[in-house]
């Protein structure tokens, strides 16, 4: 069964730094798209960053410059390093994998990836 967990979100403070991980287990790691999302409550949930199967990266605009996501396919294991972070920032976090999906999709956010976390809150202060 396919599994994701998600792990180092916390409290910043403005310009500050964080790492994501999310290990996957229950699948084969290198042969799904694996990509961030995020949502604010009453929000929609925004597609953040997202790395399909060659490496390829994509990026929200909002992140770009700021955000970068990677992973260790040896340890089945995705990362984002946000850098320079700001309260609109603040959100929960999720980690995502579809078999099918590409990176463009992940980023528009639709259709939504099939495998999700649980989430992990970063809460950025001013």
């Amino acid at each position: 069964q396919l599994h994701l967990v998600e792990s180092g979100g916390g409290s910043v403070q403005a310009g500050g730094s964080l790492r994501l991980s999310c290990a996957a287990s229950g699948f084969t790691y290198s042969s799904y798209t694996m990509g961030w999302f995020r949502q604010v409550p009453g929000k929609e949930r925004e597609g953040v960053a997202a790395v399909d199967t060659d490496g390829n990266t994509r990026y929200a605009d909002f992140v770009k410059g700021r955000f970068t996501i990677s992973q260790n396919n040896a340890k089945n294991t995705l990362y984002l390093r946000m850098n320079s972070l700001q309260p609109e920032d603040t959100a929960m976090y999720y980690c995502a994998a579809d078999y099918v999906l590409k990176t463009p999709q992940f980023i528009l956010g639709f259709p939504s990836p099939n495998y999700w976390g649980q989430g992990t809150q970063v809460t950025v202060s001013s």
